[in-house]
């Protein structure tokens, strides 16, 4: 390997990448040659490849899920609403919405925030079950 070579330690056995995207060698072959997937060789001829590769692979594959309408669900305190504040820093995040009279807050991951799109002025459902509160996003 040469110096502008990724690091040996951020290097893995294409076996193991191909476990961790729960897909088979032969599938990280084809991409391979499709060009959706960059690999290198070591010095005894192994396919190598990139964590951040493994980790571009699989940002794409969730976001590219189709994800399924909620047709009925359990929690029945459903209050929808809108986005009053988002403050985030880069693990976690508070979102405050306004429901009629309600003030909800919720506590989330900030990929969540990220995935959801959620920002002041956004339309949302707060469900709330137990002492957990769950912010979704309804169809058009």
């Amino acid at each position: 390997m040469t110096a502008a070579d990724p690091e040996p330690a951020t290097l893995i056995r294409v076996g193991l990448a191909a476990e961790m995207l729960g897909v088979s060698v032969e599938t990280l072959r084809r991409w391979e040659s499709d060009g959706r997937l960059t690999t290198t060789r070591s010095e005894g001829g192994q396919r190598l490849v990139d964590l951040a590769e493994v980790t571009r692979l699989l940002a794409e594959r969730r976001t590219a899920v189709a994800h399924r309408p909620i047709v009925a669900q359990s929690a029945r305190n459903r209050f929808p609403g809108i986005v009053t504040r988002v403050e985030r820093d880069t693990v976690a995040a508070v979102v405050e919405v306004q429901a009629g009279p309600h003030r909800l807050v919720s506590l989330l991951t900030a990929e969540s925030v990220d995935d959801l799109g959620l920002e002041v002025g956004r339309e949302v459902v707060c469900v709330v079950k137990a002492t957990n509160v769950i912010v979704e996003i309804p169809s058009p």
